[in-house]
């Protein structure tokens, strides 16, 4: 059984530990002063834990690559506030050593009751052209199961098993709740567009161990990935359509509303959309898929900062994706409330 996880880095802080971990970077590096050191990134369910190797690693370059599990023993220590290992022995893992639930990151909540949600949305659509084509998406024997389990990115946001679906719920129910106030929207087709949006990272990520990005993935992003898929489905519809005397088929002018959607919601050109978002639920999917992601974010970076031992009035570290430190107001004034409360108690006493 695993006993130490990489959240538990700051209570071992300059102590040695034994662990398992999986590896999801490693390479050889040059020293300033000559020779070689091994750089690695270990992980498991918790988070990230850098490290380094000095001496001896030969064996471990050649036996341990990115994806399989070690055992590593080495002290933890902290380095520019954040904390890494010093390893000082690293082998491969046996088999019966690992239970692989201990290094994939799963969502806190329950898979299928998400599924069904969503699924119900999509089937309370007024729009039927809508509803046959999201529940084509969801009810596809190889896109359903993938689009459940998938992790919504490989570290930035919903970075575990079923982060994707998470991430279109909670997109799904802000635009549930929104559109109310935008009149110009079109309810049943900006849900359409969140449930679709990334769609494409089915086949953009993999999840078989280390999250990556698969070849397709690097190559076209999930952005044209869904742009391929979405004419796709919409093929088969029509062919579907066609051999029905009652059938019809799908909207060109909604294809393209839904397709803009997809091109779209990164919101500007230098964050990867080959389009700007330019009809009401175009943009206003855009914004709330932008602030869904960065409170998810915020929130892994206040669980980072407080794992590393930050204290409630100090910034995180900077966080690159958006350019800023955060700041978690919420737990500084938790911690002055409840500095107060004593000397409010010693006043009514005294």
């Amino acid at each position: 059984m695993k006993e130490f996880f990489v959240a538990d880095a700051a209570r071992f802080e300059n102590q040695s530990i034994t662990g398992f971990f999986l590896v999801t970077a490693i390479s050889a590096r040059d020293r300033k002063g000559g020779g070689q050191y091994l750089a690695l990134t270990l992980a498991d369910k918790s988070g990230l834990l850098e490290a380094r190797m000095w001496d001896d690693f030969a064996e471990a370059l050649h036996t341990c690559v990115v994806g399989s599990y070690v055992k590593a023993q080495g002290q933890i220590s902290k380095y520019q506030g954040k904390y890494q290992i010093t390893v000082s022995k690293l082998r491969l893992a046996n088999a019966s050593e690992i239970d692989t639930a201990d290094f994939v990151p799963t969502t806190r909540y329950e898979i299928p009751a998400m599924a069904a949600e969503l699924r119900g949305y999509a089937e309370a659509f007024g729009n039927t052209h809508l509803r046959r084509l999201v529940l084509a998406f969801l009810d596809d024997p190889q896109i359903g199961p993938a689009f459940r389990e998938a992790p919504a990115a490989k570290r930035l946001h919903h970075a575990w098993i079923g982060g994707l679906l998470e991430h279109v719920l909670v997109l799904v129910r802000l635009c549930r709740a929104t559109v109310t106030f935008y009149p110009e929207v079109d309810p049943d087709l900006l849900v359409a567009g969140a449930i679709l949006h990334d769609i494409g990272k089915i086949r953009e990520l993999s999840w078989a161990g280390a999250f990556d990005y698969t070849l397709e993935g690097q190559l076209l992003g999930h952005i044209s990935i869904a742009q391929g898929m979405l004419g796709q489905k919409i093929a088969t519809l029509n062919a579907e359509a066609a051999l029905d005397p009652n059938g019809k088929e799908f909207p060109p002018q909604l294809r393209i509303l839904v397709e803009h959607m997809i091109l779209s919601h990164h919101g500007k050109l230098e964050f990867g959309s080959p389009k700007l978002p330019m009809t009401p639920e175009a943009m206003l999917l855009s914004a709330l898929d932008d602030l869904e992601a960065k409170f998810q974010a915020l929130r892994n970076e206040f669980a980072g900062a407080q794992a590393a031992g930050r204290g409630p009035s100090e910034m995180t570290e900077w966080v690159r994706s958006m350019d800023r430190p955060l700041f978690d107001s919420r737990a500084w004034l938790a911690s002055i409330q409840s500095r107060e409360e004593p000397r409010s108690e010693e006043k009514r006493n005294g």
